[in-house]
């Protein structure tokens, strides 16, 4: 405080602060036009932000067990059957860069002044509901605007593979509307804007065939339901499921192959079961060090890059030790999220959380950087509007 009684406005918070609206603005941007384009944004970001960086006592277990992930990983790298030869391929160098940037943008959101923080989620969350009514659109259009603007490029696309973007940008809007919508709310913005968000992302998914984004809005339902319900116990009780989810999905696999089960389902799902049985052979054949960091890829169409399961590529090119840290994290991470009151902040991003284990499970590989840095999205969105419901 000076002389006349005024506190001094933190300068550095100010400029975290814009750089924050600044991603706010983008996001709805990059979700329908390229989700890759949020790893460079959440890296430019942390980049940006580094002298916010502080590990608070309650940050160090997850801090500690990402790192000890990040070492292990780097490690596996040596019996790895997988040797890019670029350094832009190198999963490891990746993963130690992601770390401390997408670290360091959400210690700059904790970090950003508090005026700048109700602006940033205002305009998420304005931005997301556009962009949920924009997809809305292209769901009865089958992409049509998306395939004009191509065209008005001169870059032409083919329909199924317009249709294949665009449904990308449902999974983004499902896993963020939960605490953009929550963290405008706490901003001052309507809550009716989650809404559109919610119905842009489900109906585009309907109709472009995609399962996922649909059963996430039933999932974000329960899931924040619950931690609204029980604050302190729930979150506890997501971190024990993650963790199990985790350790025990080889198990889960041998026992729909032993048990004759995923038979006469649709096209997508028979690949998917077709890729976890593959993997449960391959674990079993290295089941404590694993294969390495980014085996998947050396398996060819047996599995088509990735397991299309975290856990089961954790274990696969991990082996246990990768997959007891991975446990441990989400265990962490959900009880970390235990509260002695109601927060609809930490209920949304509890629900967020929750999609985001969920589609690893069925859809992604686990070190896409532009999946990594959707997942560190969702913690800076948290942490904005988590010091605004402090503040209020």
């Amino acid at each position: 405080m000076t002389a006349t009684g005024v506190i001094p406005r933190d300068r550095f918070g100010v400029w975290c602060g814009w750089l924050l609206v600044g991603a706010a603005g983008l996001t709805p941007l990059f979700a329908w036009l390229g989700p890759l384009a949020f790893a460079p944004l959440l890296a430019l970001v942390g980049l940006l932000c580094l002298p916010a960086v502080r590990i608070r006592p309650q940050d160090a277990p997850l801090a500690l067990i990402l790192l000890l992930g990040l070492a292990w990983a780097a490690l596996s790298s040596l019996w790895s059957p997988s040797h890019p030869t670029k350094p832009g391929e190198l999963v490891a160098l990746k993963l130690a860069l992601q770390l401390p940037l997408y670290g360091s943008a959400w210690c700059g959101a904790r970090r950003a002044d508090p005026a700048l923080q109700r602006l940033a989620l205002r305009v998420l969350a304005w931005g997301l509901a556009a962009y949920g009514l924009l997809l809305l659109v292209e769901a009865f259009t089958g992409a049509g605007i998306y395939q004009a603007l191509r065209n008005a490029m001169h870059d032409p696309i083919r329909p199924d593979l317009a249709r294949k973007n665009i449904a990308h940008g449902s999974f983004v809007l499902a896993l963020l509307w939960p605490v953009a919508a929550a963290g405008g709310r706490r901003a001052g913005a309507p809550w009716w804007l989650a809404v559109p968000m919610v119905a842009g992302s489900a109906a585009l998914a309907q109709v472009f065939l995609s399962d996922a984004p649909v059963l996430a809005v039933g999932l974000v339902i329960l899931t924040a339901g619950l931690v609204w319900t029980w604050p302190r116990a729930a979150p506890s009780a997501m971190g024990a499921a993650a963790a199990a989810f985790v350790l025990v999905m080889p198990a889960v696999v041998l026992a729909v192959r032993v048990l004759g089960l995923g038979k006469h389902l649709p096209l997508s799902w028979e690949e998917r079961l077709s890729y976890w049985a593959y993997a449960m052979d391959r674990i079993a054949e290295h089941p404590w060090r694993g294969w390495g960091l980014d085996a998947s890829r050396t398996f060819g169409t047996h599995i088509g890059l990735h397991p299309h399961d975290s856990a089961l590529q954790v274990w696969l090119e991990l082996g246990a030790l990768g997959a007891v840290l991975a446990a441990l994290a989400w265990a962490v991470l959900f009880r970390g999220l235990a509260r002695d009151r109601r927060s609809l902040v930490t209920a949304a991003a509890a629900g967020s959380a929750a999609v985001y284990l969920f589609f690893g499970a069925v859809s992604f590989g686990i070190w896409q950087e532009w999946w990594l840095a959707l997942g560190a999205l969702v913690a800076v969105i948290a942490a904005m509007g988590s010091a605004q419901e402090a503040a209020a």
